[in-house]
């Protein structure tokens, strides 16, 4: 089944890119909000969560800016998961852009987990 593109804002009540990008960024960071383990071998990386294991692929990365991964089960497709930093030019303040793939059927899911996941991310990066 096709997959439809969606993107999430959400808001950050912060100006600190530093910690944001090495906790979205990297293996460790990753798995501190995002997978229970997460482990990085180049451009692998193998996301744990309890019993499930998914393989994705780094294919793109623009330091302190944004990070693009695509999953192996959609690697011959343009679907990829991407976290972006962006920055209010009127405040100052950061918020992280999510643009994901889903089946039309799943996006509320989608949107559910990537709402769960950034709550444990800003509980982590102290905001």
């Amino acid at each position: 089944m096709k997959k439809t593109k969606f993107e999430i804002e959400y808001p950050l009540n912060t100006r600190s890119s530093t910690v944001l990008w090495d906790t979205i960024s990297c293996a460790s960071g990753l798995s501190e909000w995002f997978a229970d383990d997460v482990n990085a071998v180049e451009n692998d990386y193998i996301f744990s969560w309890k019993k499930y294991t998914q393989k994705a692929c780094l294919i793109k990365m623009k330091p302190n800016v944004l990070i693009r991964f695509r999953w192996e089960e959609d690697k011959d497709t343009d679907c990829f998961f991407e976290i972006k930093i962006t920055c209010s030019e009127l405040e100052g303040n950061l918020s992280l852009l999510i643009t994901d793939y889903a089946e039309d059927d799943e996006i509320d899911d989608a949107i559910l987990l990537w709402d769960k996941h950034v709550e444990v991310l800003k509980r982590k990066i102290g905001i």
